[in-house]
């Protein structure tokens, strides 16, 4: 299932930001005991009414022609672009302005939901003299809110699911899926291109599916699998190819989708802050990671290249350290089927399940090795675990107070699981529960 996405747009100063964190802050989805990892603010997934998505924020939308005001505009518009609702936020203080009739214009030719969110609206009591400006644009009705004080925000967000696709909560067919993700110009298209080239067994492509990619499922030795090609989606001559942005709305959609998620790093480059975000991303869902280098070909070799270059991956994505790392050429095709063997590794990894009496034995064996931390005297008792779900694991600790469970002691125990079964490239979740809950 792909989480839709929302677009919080309008021109500067209006509350974009405001509302995107009332919103985030306060219906943000959260999974206990899933380890956090810092992302930047320009996303979160949120939740209203048990229906999740992705909501996105854009720089405000200027008129002024400068360098920086053009790009966001373009940061903008490519979020319109991706996004299944739009959020156009407008100043009820200020009222209607020629800026927000030209952007209304543009929401016009996008054939996307808009919907009219007039924000800093704290006197209800004027309310009907602020819509009224406003319907001239011709979008519907006005949205009157306080996102400072949140006010008004649960119509707005009942309105924003109402318009969600139909398929946003269809599950797809039961296939392994994987999404080739990574920074422009990385190499996707020539390591999808490589894969099927190799492996001709090609069932069939999917354009579109309102996914705005190219599915392709294919068949390796027996395995049945789907390639999410974010790289499918060709740019618009007016979005600058260097716009990094434009693949991060593009791969939040293909992670959300994904089983195992193939990130790919540019070997002459090196691992860079978004390629950081990315695999955070798919952390923090729950997806199998791996980690492919492309263009191992174009780096220069010594001794112990390889192993330097994979500690330096690995002290830049500590919280993903249990990710493989392919090295690979998807020009040349070395360790391209090395790399399809992995993810299927990782699949497995994803379905594992650790029965209840061998868990129990291996926590008990890690208490003994390692005392839990105390405070004031009382020390941490772990009474009960049992595995609750799987893709991705999840374990139920059962403890006597949660407030004793040290993150450090927390991934220690998690070190000691995957000490046993592995779990290669996949998060495991411990979600640690007081007994009386």
């Amino acid at each position: 299932m792909s989480k839709p996405i929302v677009a919080i747009v309008g021109r500067p100063n209006v509350g974009k930001s405001t509302l995107f964190n009332r919103i985030s802050r306060d219906r943000i989805a959260i999974v206990e005991g899933q380890p956090g990892v810092t992302r930047d603010r320009i996303y979160a997934d949120a939740e209203w009414l048990n229906k999740h998505f992705t909501l996105v924020d854009t720089g405000g939308i200027d008129r002024n022609d400068d360098v920086i005001t053009r790009q966001v505009r373009v940061q903008a518009m490519v979020a319109v672009e991706q996004a299944d609702v739009i959020v156009f936020v407008l100043d009820g203080r200020s009222g209607l302005t020629a800026a927000d009739e030209e952007i209304a214009d543009i929401l016009r030719r996008s054939q996307k939901p808009v919907i009219l969110c007039v924000n800093k609206v704290e006197d209800m009591s004027a309310s009907w003299e602020i819509a009224a400006d406003f319907y001239r644009l011709g979008l519907g009705e006005p949205y009157l809110i306080s996102a400072e004080h949140g006010r008004n925000i649960g119509d707005l967000l009942d309105e924003v699911v109402r318009n969600f696709p139909e398929d946003s909560d269809v599950e797809e067919e039961d296939l392994l899926k994987v999404a080739i993700v990574g920074r422009p110009n990385v190499g996707k298209s020539s390591l999808i291109n490589k894969i099927l080239g190799e492996e001709r067994v090609i069932v069939s492509e999917i354009a579109g599916t309102t996914r705005d990619a190219i599915d392709t499922r294919f068949e390796h030795e027996g395995q049945k699998l789907l390639l999410i090609d974010t790289a499918g989606l060709r740019r618009r001559s007016r979005v600058a190819e260097d716009l990094e942005y434009y693949s991060v709305v593009r791969t939040l959609r293909a992670v959300d989708r994904s089983d195992v998620t193939v990130v790919m790093i540019d070997g002459t480059e090196g691992l860079t802050e978004q390629d950081k975000k990315i695999v955070g991303y798919a952390h923090e869902n729950g997806k199998g990671i791996v980690l492919a280098v492309n263009k191992w070909d174009l780096v220069p070799k010594e001794t112990y290249t390889m192993r330097d270059y994979e500690r330096e991956i690995r002290d830049g994505l500590l919280f993903a350290n249990y990710a493989p790392i392919v090295f690979i050429s998807a020009l040349t095709g070395q360790r391209v089927i090395r790399l399809l063997e992995t993810v299927k590794s990782v699949a497995q990894s994803r379905s594992l399940r650790i029965s209840t009496g061998r868990l129990n034995e291996i926590i008990q064996d890690a208490v003994a090795v390692n005392q839990p931390p105390s405070d004031k005297g009382v020390r941490l008792k772990i009474l009960y675990a049992a595995q609750v779900q799987v893709n991705p694991p999840v374990f139920a600790i059962h403890v006597n107070r949660r407030d004793l469970m040290h993150f450090s002691y927390e991934r220690y125990l998690e070190n000691r699981i995957r000490q046993e079964y592995g779990f290669v490239g996949t998060p495991i979740i411990l979600a640690v529960k007081e007994r009386s809950q």
